[in-house]
């Protein structure tokens, strides 16, 4: 289903031309009225010059042949783009990480190809020049079959579907090298899907140039037609014209994207698991639940503020409450929440009550072990941490956000789950429930008074991205890649625009010469996560601000008022600094 949503979407716009004439009328069963193809309708020449009629049998099974052999170009054409762009979904990061290659190779390779089959689509002694190396398969050229599957090959590797919740899933799993069976069949389904509405357009293309003359009688002119629209899409797609034209049409499968993601949260967990787990998550309540047995934590790769940093797991903890709380040290929405965690764990931590903060990544540079250890230490984290750079715990509870608590009573039950940030009263309230009934004789403390600061304004500015991969609210012109870019006339509200010259990954922006963004926002305070070492000088509402950046990448701080209010900033990043998201309080 995600992939048919994705086969829909309007990112698949820009590549439709492609496949109607590419793959559609180019695969037109080339059979005239009479039964014979055009080209076999010609003299045979012999020998020495003269020449012969062609029996009608040999050439009613030549043009049969013909038929069945153009006939399959759509099926190749959709094919190669569903093989392509499942193998570089899930392997290309990882081929890239171990290969000393740009990391758009895969990209730039596809869009070669696409040109290149554009001018042999127009110019035949090109043609014969690409079919030459396959010369020497006996009795084969390479023909519009091949061709076909060619040109699927080169679509996939620059064709980027919209982001979906499954999507999403597959290239967490790739970007972290865990592909077993499942995420296999998980990608194999998600190009099915997108491969069916692609290949219905293909078969359409086809069935219009089977029925209408011009297409029969100028295949010629179509065929130049097709790889002029094929060059185009290439050189479109270099300069992000694309981009534009995705941004402008709205994105009518956003609220099905939605629908699609609402059930996902468990569906890696056993059947019981899966059900008890997702009504919880999905309909929390002010009292305790039943959400069923706790999920194992396991597939850690380090662990931190245990014994020797040796692991613990939950059933050695059978008879203390336990919080899990699934987090990542750069997100500002975790660091919000964690003010009131080691709060609880403070307070509570004699009563039999544990917490155990699950570090899952949410960018590259999360992974690496001593950027969580300096994250931890900031913050102030004494409980113990489970770095989680494989999703192995993440999947094994279903979750799908940070930050997210499971509260597990002192059977190994989980009684309540929260995504996201805000009602800690009410946590704490079941936190304490749970350690009484554990404990009858047990005297807590008095409630912790934690300031709660999580965002209430409906007109707050939402978390805005940066890396090409996830980017949004982009109020400008560009790709991946190494780009000078000039701020628009205007920024939009809850809008970004980049001026300067930035290289942009899929993660980060990374300044380079005079780089620069300015934000039109809404908020009281506006945090950027950034790395590396230089400054970053930030000026709004005629106030400017210089600050040092050094080490791995962290929030800071950029605006910090007592109300919110609705104004733009421009942020100077000096050369080499990596600027990940904005995110507002």
């Amino acid at each position: 289903m995600g992939g048919l949503i994705t086969g829909i979407s309007p990112c698949v716009l820009p590549v439709l031309p492609v496949i109607f004439l590419s793959g559609g009328a180019q695969g037109a069963r080339n059979i005239t009225p009479g039964g014979l193809l055009p080209d076999t309708q010609e003299p045979n020449v012999l020998a020495g010059g003269s020449t012969a009629a062609v029996p009608a049998e040999p050439l009613a099974a030549a043009a049969a042949a013909a038929a069945a052999r153009d006939g399959s170009r759509p099926y190749l054409v959709v094919a190669g783009l569903a093989l392509s762009f499942s193998a570089f979904t899930l392997l290309g990061t990882l081929v890239l990480s171990a290969l000393p290659l740009p990391k758009d190779i895969i990209r730039w390779t596809g869009l070669v190809v696409l040109i290149l089959v554009g001018i042999a689509m127009m110019v035949p002694r090109v043609q014969d020049l690409l079919e030459r190396p396959f010369s020497w398969i006996p009795q084969r050229r390479v023909g519009r079959d091949r061709g076909g599957f060619v040109l699927g090959l080169a679509l996939g590797a620059v064709y980027v579907p919209c982001a979906g919740p499954v999507l999403a899933a597959i290239t967490v799993a790739g970007a972290t090298g865990k592909i077993g069976v499942a995420t296999v069949a998980l990608t194999v389904a998600f190009a099915v899907g997108t491969a069916i509405p692609l290949l219905a357009f293909a078969l359409a293309g086809r069935r219009v140039a089977e029925r209408v003359r011009v297409f029969r009688t100028r295949q010629r002119g179509i065929r130049i037609a097709a790889g002029a629209v094929l060059i185009a899409l290439a050189v479109a797609l270099t300069f992000n014209v694309t981009d534009a034209l995705q941004r402008a049409v709205p994105d009518y499968t956003a609220s099905l994207n939605k629908a699609l993601g609402t059930g996902s949260a468990a569906s890696v967990l056993g059947p019981k698991q899966k059900a008890a787990l997702a009504a919880c998550a999905k309909d929390p309540q002010p009292t305790l639940q039943e959400c069923g047995k706790a999920p194992a934590i396991s597939g850690i790769q380090q662990w931190f503020n245990t014994p020797a940093d040796s692991p613990i797991s939950l059933s050695a903890l059978r008879g203390k409450v336990v919080l899990v709380d699934f987090w990542a040290y750069s997100c500002i929405n975790c660091q919000r929440a964690i003010t009131h965690v080691t709060a609880w764990y403070s307070d509570y931590k004699a009563d039999g009550f544990e917490v155990i903060g699950v570090h899952t990544p949410e960018y590259a540079f999360e992974h690496v072990a001593t950027n969580v250890a300096s994250g931890i230490k900031r913050l102030g984290i004494t409980y113990p941490v489970a770095l989680d750079n494989n999703y192995t715990t993440w999947n094994n509870f279903g979750n799908d956000s940070w930050p997210a608590d499971y509260l597990i009573d002192s059977t190994g039950q989980v009684r309540h789950v929260v995504i996201g940030e805000g009602d800690y009263p009410g946590t704490e309230s079941l936190i304490r429930q749970l350690i009484t009934a554990a404990n009858p004789a047990v005297k807590l403390p008095p409630a912790t008074q934690v300031a709660d600061t999580t965002p209430a304004s409906p007109d707050l500015t939402p978390e805005t991205y940066l890396g090409s991969a996830r980017a949004s609210s982009y109020a400008g012109a560009g790709g991946s890649g190494t780009h000078t870019f000039r701020y628009p006339s205007s920024v939009p509200a809850d809008e970004w625009a980049l001026s300067g010259t930035w290289s942009v990954g899929s993660e980060a922006l990374t300044a380079r010469k005079n780089a620069a963004v300015k934000l039109n926002f809404v908020a009281a305070d506006v945090y950027l996560d950034v790395g590396g070492t230089g400054t970053i000088t930030v000026t709004v509402d005629g106030k400017t601000t210089t600050y040092k950046v050094s080490g791995a990448p962290d929030i800071y701080t950029l605006v910090d008022q007592k109300a919110q209010e609705s104004a733009t900033l421009q942020v100077t990043l000096s050369a080499g600094l990596n600027a990940y998201s904005f995110t507002f309080g």
